[in-house]
């Protein structure tokens, strides 16, 4: 069985407390319902449980029962590619029991390796993931591979449909993760495309892909800032959020140097205290390594700012802050905030 829906925002129901805690002491008093109701295929009653515990969490998740990969069960719930909800579906998979026989629990869709036997109504024809093809194209030096997507049910339906209907299948053969990671332009085509490849291929397509990837690069890139000044710029590459989910802690750290060059960059002693503070701060990094990412640093006017993302539940802030205070160059600057979709670092978002 494989059920899924999205909580409508204004629906009245019964709810659990807010916040994850919440689901999951209204998940241990729910079982005795949920539990015959799956067991029973009853898709409506399953609904009408899961569907506004989801949505106290908040109203924009997915929620799916699918077939678990150890488990009977697994119930995933989704961000569904809003980077936004991303970290929440993380948190609240973290925080989930210990999976037993009947489920398991999900913070994204799995690929299912039975995809290519699944058949679903969409827009009341039938959608046969077997009859999907794909035209691909990898963009040269870039770790993603553009996808136009072709079923010959695709000329019957609207362009949002064909998108949805794309996007879940997507899903299904590769994971969502992977397909935040590695698929970039997403077009349902309602003609099929030159050189096209059966949907089976797929995985095989972005594999790889990955291989070339394995290793952690930074990139090297010079620019100018809104005012005309020169900027140089060194990014983690490739940069994607969909790698640390729980990193929606942005720690931007600003500091002034007081030695420059003609185009305002760092040098002479200004770029050996900035190399120096490099050092430490990696130092500090491998401490927390599981709590905290340097993302990417921009130099500019006068100013070196350095982008980091942390789990907040980490005192990543607390060591940063303690760190810049021995910077002897003018006052320092931190600024710590939300950011879950990485919009501070958007440019170099790969």
């Amino acid at each position: 069985m494989r059920l899924f829906g999205r909580k409508d925002a204004e629906e009245e129901a019964d709810r659990p407390g807010e916040g994850v805690a919440g689901f999951w002491a209204w998940w241990q008093e729910a079982r005795p319902r949920l539990d015959p109701l799956v067991a029973a295929g009853a898709a409506e009653g399953i609904e009408e449980l899961l569907a506004p515990a989801v949505g106290a969490l908040h109203p924009d998740l997915v929620w799916e029962v699918a077939p678990g990969r150890n488990a009977a069960h697994a119930l995933v719930v989704t961000a569904a590619g809003d980077a936004e909800l991303r970290s929440l579906a993380h948190r609240w998979a973290k925080a989930a029991p210990p999976a037993d026989l009947l489920w398991e629990f999900h913070p994204s869709r799995r690929a299912n390796p039975q995809a290519l036997e699944l058949t679903l109504d969409v827009g009341g024809f039938e959608f046969a993931l077997d009859k999907l093809a794909f035209g691909l194209r990898v963009p040269r030096n870039q770790p993603r591979v553009d996808v136009a997507a072709y079923h010959p049910i695709f000329s019957e339906l609207d362009e949002e449909t064909r998108l949805e209907a794309t996007l879940l299948a997507l899903d299904w053969l590769l994971g969502e993760d992977d397909v935040a990671r590695w698929v970039g332009e997403i077009t349902p085509a309602t003609f099929q495309p030159i050189d096209a490849v059966a949907a089976v291929h797929l995985p095989a397509v972005v594999a790889d892909l990955a291989s070339n990837y394995q290793d952690e690069e930074w990139l090297s890139l010079e620019g100018r800032t809104g005012e005309g000044a020169s900027l140089v710029a060194v990014a983690r590459f490739p940069l994607r959020p969909v790698d640390h989910p729980l990193f929606d802690q942005h720690i931007e750290i600003t500091l002034p140097y007081a030695h420059r060059d003609d185009d305002g960059l760092p040098a002479g002693e200004s770029l050996t205290a900035l190399r120096d503070f490099e050092e430490r701060l990696g130092a500090r990094l491998l401490e927390l390594r599981d709590d905290a990412l340097l993302a990417a640093q921009l130099s500019a006017a006068g100013h070196r700012v350095v982008h980091l993302y942390a789990d907040p539940d980490s005192d990543a802030a607390t060591r940063v802050e303690e760190l810049i205070a021995s910077w002897k160059e003018g006052e320092p600057r931190i600024d710590v905030g939300s950011d879950p979709a990485w919009a501070a670092v958007s440019p170099f978002l790969s």
